[in-house]
């Protein structure tokens, strides 16, 4: 372990963080000689001027975008704390020699349990039955609530990378059929899994609940709009623990207020820190939890130390397990490693 008294060989600036400390991070960086630098805040400003003497970035939801890419001429690797890399200018660090790590496959048994756990929610309408249960009598509760039987229901799910295929998977358990969209995806993986692969106007037709797993790319962008959600049956529940721009927010508030569909059940907004005024969280057909679908004990262990193990590789001459932006390993920067080490 390097000497905690010597200088930094290297800075790795961290944008932002959810949890108590930095302890991982800096054992781990410690290794490599390199110290954490820790932003005050998530501010493009903030960001542009602590990135100029640092030879790595580690992010979580704060915007890595081109000026402060550009800022920081040292910097040779940026990982996120997370699946997608939506909130990283991945074209820019390409062009400008940095490799983009992430960790594609941390939490998959956290977000496809989430997602089940909404639905189940909604479904059985386990909040109303709560509340009922604290102020009302218990030999009293009105059973007209439109309580479905999940086994033949069906399940549409939009997108089937990790996540999608293992809420299939749990959701088959429950008895319900399948159906399932995803243009990138042969038909084996459909046949080995169990759901029928159908057009998206199909499945919207004809699933009693609809789950978004889509990564937020540009043909993603508000894929759920009010056409699509006009499409969905009256009864129907949607729920999203992917992105919250893969929806059109103010459909969705129009949808549920005229009744195109029956609920939601939201892990994501449209905004990262959306207003407390937001109208999603003041419907009682919406159940909301705060983008917490990736969360575990082990799951946030597993987060911070393969993020941080990406900025440690790259520092070492090596590369992560997962890089966002392969074609940058042509670039001369991308082969600098330790060579670049401090003087």
């Amino acid at each position: 372990m390097a000497d905690s008294k010597s200088p930094a060989r290297y800075k790795v600036l961290i944008t932002d963080y959810i949890w108590p400390s930095l302890e991982v991070e800096e054992r781990a960086l410690e290794e490599v000689g390199a110290a954490a630098v820790a932003s005050p805040d998530g501010r493009e400003e903030t960001l542009t001027a602590l990135a100029e003497d640092v030879d790595g970035i580690l992010t979580c939801f704060a915007p890595v975008t081109d000026r402060v890419l550009r800022a920081a001429s040292r910097c040779v690797v940026v990982s996120r704390y997370g699946v997608g890399v939506d909130n990283i200018d991945v074209d820019a660090a390409t062009q400008l020699g940095m490799v983009v790590a992430y960790v594609p496959d941390y939490c998959v048994d956290e977000v496809s349990d989430h997602t089940l756990a909404l639905l189940l929610a909604l479904n059985r309408k386990l909040v109303h039955f709560d509340r009922y249960a604290r102020s009302e009598s218990w030999g009293r509760v009105p059973l007209a609530l439109p309580v479905a039987r999940l086994r033949r229901r069906v399940l549409g799910i939009i997108g089937l990378g990790r996540i999608g295929r293992e809420v299939c998977r749990k959701a088959r358990a429950f008895g319900m059929d399948v159906l399932a969209q995803d243009p990138y995806i042969g038909d084996e993986v459909f046949a080995a899994i169990g759901a029928r692969p159908v057009s998206l106007d199909t499945l919207l037709r004809e699933s009693d609940f609809v789950t978004l797993h889509a990564p937020l790319t540009a043909e993603t962008l508000g894929l759920i709009g009010e056409r699509q959600l006009r499409l969905m049956k009256p009864t129907a529940l949607l729920i999203n623990c992917a992105r919250g721009p893969v929806v059109d927010e103010q459909a969705l508030v129009t949808a549920l207020r005229e009744g195109w569909i029956a609920g939601a059940g939201l892990d994501v907004l449209q905004s990262p820190l959306p207003a407390p005024d937001n109208p999603l969280l003041q419907m009682e057909n919406v159940l909301v939890t705060p983008h917490v679908a990736f969360f575990s004990r082990e799951s946030l262990h597993e987060l911070r130390s393969r993020a941080v193990g990406g900025v440690v590789n790259v520092l070492r001459g090596e590369m992560p397990d997962n890089v966002a932006n392969p074609s940058v390993l042509s670039h001369s920067r991308a082969k600098l490693g330790p060579s670049r080490r401090r003087s």
